[in-house]
């Protein structure tokens, strides 16, 4: 049987290549502040899926400043929340449910 050759490779596939080797072993993070997380408010959203808190911004410039936010996923008192940005807050949950209008 005869070898099957590989066709030649095109000069823009091998720059992709090396281009992916030389980013594939860095990180790259966005800046985050981290604030803790102090009273669970509630559930919010139209199927209760996020969870509204209320947290302390423990560093930069909006240092101990209490924020509400709202959450997806499990959260506990206590836990550290990575933020990335601290100027804006969650609407304030309302004691209104299905009906009321």
């Amino acid at each position: 049987m005869a070898e099957q050759q590989k066709p030649e490779e095109r000069p823009q596939q091998k720059r992709r290549t090396q281009q992916q080797e030389e980013s594939k072993g860095s990180v790259n993070f966005s800046f985050a502040t981290p604030a803790k997380v102090e009273e669970i408010i509630g559930r919010t959203g139209s199927r209760g899926e996020a969870i509204q808190v209320r947290c302390r911004v423990l560093e930069g410039r909006d240092k101990s400043k209490v924020l509400r936010r709202n959450i997806k996923g499990p959260i506990q008192i206590g836990d550290i929340l990575m933020l990335r940005e601290t100027e804006f807050e969650a609407g304030q949950l309302t004691k209104g449910g299905r009906g009321t209008g």
